[in-house]
């Protein structure tokens, strides 16, 4: 059995094309991206042991290992930081997990009085397995019409890969799929998430599966919706974490003109409220 490392690592590799890195082809190949031999000899392992930490067989590797590994791989900064923390938690090392219990549904009042200040804005409470936990009236607006906050308990992960609207929804929904399974890695006991082995997984098919096990550092750009009203909307998205809390307080910024004139027109409708889901 695999490991998020192996895994990871695997990935990168066969996402690599040797010219990229100066090294030459050698021929027709049973499988895209670079050699393991190769990758071994930059990063000055063996291709036994490069083997083993691909296959799981070895789950505790050094830091020097790992860092010769991101150097090997050409990885950027966000992809070293990740690395590294599937070097840890699948070493077992469970200091490297925000913690062990569910993560908190509870917002405290001082990040629910934060909303209420942002109001009329467009901003978000929700957690890494994204459970929608609180939002102001301006959230409601923009996302009433598309059924994600019809749930008792609304979760925009499930929503994302189990709605068929979302697709039309997220004008990028390939991008928003690939954030949403990233972000399953920093939730709490991501290995052992009961809800994700019995509920999600089941429901969000292979393609799900298939994203969470590749790894892919989102690089969170402009979300773009199909508004159901047919507006077309461009948001920024400023991201505040509340690390006690494992909690991210999410801010939507239009990120034009027309953006911004589209939700002056959606906000004309039926008002929305502030809201913490229990």
């Amino acid at each position: 059995m695999g490991t998020p490392l192996g895994d990871f690592v695997r990935a990168k590799r066969d996402s690599i094309q040797p010219d990229t890195l100066g090294l030459p082809e050698h021929g027709r190949r049973r499988s895209p991206g670079l050699r393991r031999s190769d990758l071994a000899a930059r990063a000055g392992v063996s291709v036994e042991y490069l083997t083993r930490i691909e296959q799981g067989r070895d789950r505790n590797p050094s830091m020097p290992v790992v860092n010769a590994l991101a150097d090997a791989l050409s990885l950027d900064l966000s992809e070293r930081n990740h690395l590294r923390y599937l070097a840890k938690i699948s070493s077992g090392d469970c200091s490297a997990r925000t913690r062990l219990a569910p993560p908190p549904r509870d917002v405290r009042p001082s990040v629910m009085e934060t909303l209420r200040l942002l109001e009329p804005g467009i901003a978000v409470v929700m957690n890494r397995l994204g459970d929608v936990l609180a939002y102001t009236g301006g959230y409601e607006v923009v996302m009433g019409e598309t059924g994600l906050l019809d749930a008792d308990r609304p979760n925009l992960t499930r929503y994302v890969f189990t709605d068929p609207g979302a697709r039309t929804f997220f004008a990028d929904w390939d991008d928003i799929a690939d954030e949403q399974a990233f972000d399953l890695w920093l939730a709490p006991s991501i290995e052992n998430s009961e809800w994700l082995t019995t509920e999600l997984a089941p429901v969000a098919g292979p393609d799900f599966t298939r994203r969470l096990n590749r790894h892919v550092i989102p690089q969170r750009g402009v979300l773009r919706l199909n508004h159901p009203s047919g507006h077309e909307l461009r948001l920024l998205r400023e991201t505040l974490e509340l690390s006690s809390d494992v909690q991210q307080l999410v801010v939507f910024l239009p990120a034009d003109e027309t953006t911004a004139q589209g939700i002056d027109e959606l906000r004309r409708g039926p008002a929305g409220r502030l809201r913490a889901i229990s």
